[in-house]
């Protein structure tokens, strides 16, 4: 009869909820997270964190009219982003996305610059540390999923008007992304980049708007 007193603390650990994780947003404020560029991250009452570009000031924003158009394009395709105060290392991180028609986002990790080149005119995050791409734009050649510029997904796994759930795995030597349960990109990194950096959300361009919810991480201990 000893074993069976014995028998409920195997079966504990398989009840615990999985260790390690834990809230990389807490769905009330910004708290851990920094603004970078023009973006208006706005957290709901249900503690969905929406984001769209702010708004301009038209006489603020445009030196003169008519625009020409490179003043648009830059206006309108001018990135901005919400970086995590802290550095990861090796990590598993989990969202949940739901992005507008059309519209272009992301998940930076590893840009050690923080979208700060991007703002002044230089290389991307994509470029810096590594972009997981989410994107509803039908002719984009790289679905959501994808590691933006490197390896493309391997179909199109989200769905429009919906939540979608994006799960990164990073390793120095590994970064693996699946979208609502399906794989859809490994890639082995590039061994100029950094290994350890920052993780950020993109507002794309002026016509995107996107939400995000449930961002948690586990971090790889070693």
């Amino acid at each position: 009869m000893r074993y069976l007193r014995f028998f409920p603390l195997l079966l504990l650990p398989l009840l615990l909820p999985a260790q390690g994780w834990r809230n990389l947003f807490n769905g009330r404020d910004l708290s851990g997270w920094e603004v970078r560029g023009d973006g208006t991250w706005t957290v709901l009452k249900d503690g969905t964190l929406f984001a769209q570009r702010t708004p301009p000031d038209a006489k603020a924003t445009f030196a003169s009219w008519p625009l020409d158009e490179q003043q648009f394009r830059s206006w309108r395709n001018k990135q901005a982003w919400l970086y995590t105060e802290s550095n990861f290392d090796e990590f598993d991180l989990e969202l949940e996305y739901l992005l507008g028609p059309r519209g272009n986002s992301g998940v930076s990790i590893r840009d050690t610059s923080r979208g700060e080149k991007a703002l002044g005119g230089g290389p991307p995050p994509s470029r810096i540390g590594y972009e997981i791409q989410i994107s509803q734009n039908p002719t984009g050649n790289y679905p959501s999923g994808s590691v933006y510029g490197l390896e493309k997904a391997k179909g199109k796994f989200d769905r429009l008007y919906d939540w979608n759930k994006m799960e990164i795995l990073s390793r120095r030597d590994l970064i693996r992304v699946r979208v609502n349960g399906h794989l859809a990109a490994e890639y082995p990194g590039d061994p100029a980049r950094p290994k350890v950096g920052p993780i950020g959300l993109q507002i794309h361009d002026a016509s995107t708007w996107v939400m995000f919810r449930n961002i948690r991480i586990r971090e790889i201990q070693h």
